[in-house]
């Protein structure tokens, strides 16, 4: 009775795997090929096997119901992110994995048409493969439908979505921004604003997040000090190093490092997360005694390395919109040569330090740090091409 009980169990498990989707485990690009031959969407299941609420949708999409709507549709597929042909594969399409588990939506050509991340019940996988096949419903027309005035905030909600996933970072803002507009301040921390401020919220001028701000004692109460400090984290940190951030005018970036230390980030962690940000700013003003003012108290309050010493006085040399600052350069080269470092090291401080002097008008100091490292350079085996270009624009 004992065996014949095992083997009920192992036939059911099997006709339960059997009823519901079909997973092919063949490449994504085989099938694609399969999708052409037959003419189906593909239907993709991004997940990972450490990933516990991906296991928790496996009965859900061993379903019966889900199966034969899937299997009529769809051919489908699951690919485990840690793989290197899954990242390729994403990368290839331009997306993003916002969380697990992702269903991606495709026609046969591989255009994506539609993206969900979906609650775990049977009904609601069925529901966005319905949407999937439904050219009015499905993401693919929901820039479209933006722009022709579509404003529900379940709309705006899926429309931040795709555009996190598609990585149309303007669209998603632009949604975000759109949705908070519509919420009260009364509203702003709610369950549901919350799990869009994890998921959705990537610029820190969102009305919903700068509330946070102001309000983080609130956040801390309600969802925990270290997610709260998290996620606030994330939102300045995503807005600084985005490519709008790069262009950030010096005020934002400021801030941005502000607000960083009013979540509770140590004031010297946050001043050095927007160094860059912060000389790059003052580079596009115009304002190289400031950048250099800024760099040089980096310096002042930090121990630097030989290496970091470098990289500060290629950034200047190569960056710096005018000479004002080449003598701080000179000194911070001054500085880690007096660190005595190998003869590789030497030589690259000494090329630095004729350029600076060079953009400082100094020529004849120029030409003898160009001469050092053309000497350390030779005395260490190094390509010295670039030492001859250097010395023949200062003779």
């Amino acid at each position: 009775m004992k065996t014949l009980f095992l083997l009920l169990l192992v036939a059911h498990g099997a006709l339960a795997q059997q009823a519901g989707i079909k997973f092919n485990s063949m490449p994504v690009e085989k099938v694609f090929q399969e999708a052409q031959r037959t003419g189906k969407p593909v239907f993709v299941e991004v997940f990972s096997p450490t990933c516990h609420t991906c296991q928790s949708f496996v009965p859900t999409l061993a379903d019966a119901r889900v199966g034969k709507f899937y299997n009529s549709k769809f051919v489908s597929t699951k690919v485990d992110i840690a793989q290197p042909s899954t990242q390729a594969f994403l990368t290839r399409n331009r997306l993003f994995v916002p969380s697990l588990p992702l269903f991606l939506y495709f026609d046969p050509q591989q255009n994506l048409v539609h993206i969900a991340l979906s609650n775990n019940t049977a009904d609601e996988v069925i529901r966005h493969g319905t949407n999937a096949l439904n050219p009015k419903a499905r993401g693919q027309n929901m820039k479209s439908r933006y722009q022709q005035g579509e404003r529900s905030a379940n709309f705006l909600i899926d429309y931040a979505m795709l555009s996190r996933v598609t990585k149309d970072t303007m669209a998603n803002i632009a949604a975000m921004n759109e949705y908070a507009r519509q919420q009260s301040p009364a509203q702003f921390a709610n369950n549901t604003n919350w799990l869009a401020m994890q998921k959705l919220v990537l610029d820190f001028e969102n009305p919903m997040f700068q509330y946070m701000l102001g309000h983080m004692n609130q956040y801390r109460k309600a969802y925990g000090d270290d997610l709260a400090e998290q996620v606030a984290e994330n939102i300045l940190m995503s807005s600084l190093y985005s490519s709008r951030g790069a262009q950030y005018p010096v005020a934002k970036v400021l801030q941005i490092r502000q607000d960083l230390a009013k979540i509770g980030i140590d004031t010297k962690v946050a001043a050095n997360r927007t160094l860059l940000p912060e000389i790059s700013a003052y580079f596009r003003a115009n304002q190289t005694a400031k950048a250099a003012e800024r760099m040089d108290s980096q310096v002042n309050a930090n121990q630097f390395s030989v290496p970091e010493y470098l990289y500060i006085a290629r950034l200047f040399n190569r960056t710096s919109p005018d000479a004002v600052d080449a003598p701080t350069v000179a000194k911070w080269v001054g500085k880690a040569l007096a660190m005595r470092p190998p003869a590789k090291e030497q030589a690259d401080l000494y090329f630095e330090l004729a350029e600076a002097y060079r953009r400082g008008g100094k020529t004849v100091d120029a030409q003898k740090a160009a001469q050092k490292s053309m000497e350390l350079a030779q005395t260490a085996r190094l390509d010295t091409r670039r030492n001859v270009e250097q010395m023949g624009k200062l003779k």
